[in-house]
């Protein structure tokens, strides 16, 4: 409630008056709520009143202002268009997230409030790829709780077939292509968890220690690229068409061209070598259907004989009757 008694505050300094429906909408509430709110904030000291009429509303008594400083114009906008709606909501901090923008609002010169304003409604992100289906988050709340108070949980993780159950110091929380991970101590070091995959997430009572010198993103970079590393295990060479490199990174999972190897130079064609690291053959046959009929492999030649047996097979399926 707090949380929601300063975003209304700062919501009628950067607005100076709004009926209680204007209100309601912005911070998501009722407005029973709001005026709820109203008389605890003028019980408070908050020299607030409200005009009947047309035309009237809340108001906060002009000249009356508290301040959060130290943000610039361009941080402001920046914190406007850098969150992720569904992420925070996630969370548990949509509340705060309403709150923070309404001091960010009410704090800021006209100009730059109108500015972070238009930033905030011209951009989004929207991190989750298409065609993503939501996971079922029970538990993400109760990581987060103890990542926060550096609590010790028990938690049933289902890991394949089974069910099996760790005591975790949680050390954070990572959003990745809309898939949650918590990060966690365990007795043999740190390891990632998917919080979907948390089948009960229960705290133990007890505190503990973050590492000193752990620092989330840098884990998570070290992480992934050791990841990434670890499975990929074959080797190939395939020929392609030089305006078919991105689609390649695509059906690859790579974030990028760049990231797929080294290409030789185009022929006569417009056709380029490229070697690259695949997870598995089979996999890399898959993959590279997808690219069809602008790819030829060059080696091995097993990837070679079931890409061309995959295609006869598709061919005789829709041969036109």
């Amino acid at each position: 409630m707090s949380e929601r008694l300063i975003a209304l505050l700062f919501t009628l300094q950067a607005r100076r008056s709004a009926t209680a429906a204007q209100l309601a909408t912005v911070l998501e509430v009722s407005e029973r709520t709001i005026l709820r709110d109203v008389a605890a904030l003028q019980a408070a000291g908050v020299p607030l009143y409200a005009e009947p009429g047309r035309g009237g509303g809340i108001r906060l008594l002009d000249g009356w202002r508290t301040r959060l400083d130290g943000l610039t114009g361009p941080e402001a906008a920046a914190l406007f268009v850098s969150g992720v709606p569904t992420a925070l909501a996630d969370l548990g901090l949509a509340g705060a997230a309403i709150s923070a923008q309404a001091k960010l609002l009410a704090t800021l010169p006209d100009g730059a409030r109108e500015r972070a304003q238009e930033l905030g409604e011209r951009f989004h992100l929207d991190a989750p790829g298409w065609f993503h289906r939501e996971e079922a988050l029970p538990h993400l709340a109760d990581v987060a709780a103890a990542v926060w108070r550096q609590h010790r949980v028990r938690v049933r993780y289902q890991r394949g077939r089974q069910t099996v159950e760790r005591v975790l110091e949680p050390l954070g929380l990572v959003l990745k292509a809309g898939v949650w991970y918590a990060v966690a101590n365990v007795a043999d070091g740190q390891r990632t968890y998917r919080v979907a995959r948390m089948a009960s997430v229960q705290p133990t009572g007890e505190q503990f220690e973050r590492p000193p010198g752990f620092v989330l993103a840098e884990y998570w970079a070290r992480a992934a690229a050791e990841f990434d590393r670890a499975i990929l295990h074959d080797k190939i060479r395939i020929r392609l068409p030089q305006r078919a490199m991105a689609g390649l990174a695509q059906h690859l999972g790579r974030a990028s061209a760049d990231e797929l190897g080294e290409a030789g130079p185009p022929d006569a064609d417009g056709w380029v070598e490229i070697q690259l690291l695949v997870e598995s053959l089979h996999v890399a046959q898959h993959q590279l259907i997808g690219l069809a009929p602008d790819v030829e492999v060059l080696e091995p030649p097993q990837l070679r004989a079931a890409l061309a047996e995959a295609g006869r097979q598709l061919a005789a399926r829709n041969t036109p009757r």
